[in-house]
């Protein structure tokens, strides 16, 4: 997990270097770690990245676990509470994702845009 949340962060970086060279304007990208378990490897570079890259607004990280996630460990991660996705409700998260980034995509950059609650597909972890 800490090894996959850790490349993920560097592929995003890379993607927005390219962005700005290539003077492509970009959102706010989301980072998103779904999981049915825990951290098997060490999270410490992870979590580091996770909180400074959302306190500097690089990206935001969201945690959705599945039955059998280790909530204590994404809580150790995240910035924001963990979601636990109510039983196999897939479709619901990918529509509520669509959806929020359709009205991301509506905004203009730096736009604070007000997310739906994700209450249909899931719950606090």
């Amino acid at each position: 997990m800490g090894a996959a949340i850790e490349r993920a962060v560097s592929l995003l970086a890379d993607r927005k270097a390219a962005y700005r060279t290539n003077k492509i304007g970009y959102y706010r990208p989301w980072i998103f770690l779904i999981t049915d378990g825990g951290p098997t490897d060490s999270v410490a570079t992870a979590t580091q990245l996770v909180r400074e890259g959302e306190a500097s607004k690089q990206f935001m990280f969201f945690a959705v676990g599945v039955e059998g996630a280790k909530f204590d460990a994404l809580r150790s991660i995240a910035v924001r509470e963990p979601l636990k996705l109510k039983g196999l409700q897939f479709r619901e998260l990918f529509q509520w994702l669509s959806s929020s980034l359709a009205s991301v995509s509506r905004s203009r950059p730096n736009d604070e845009v007000p997310l739906q609650n994700p209450s249909g597909w899931a719950t606090a972890g």
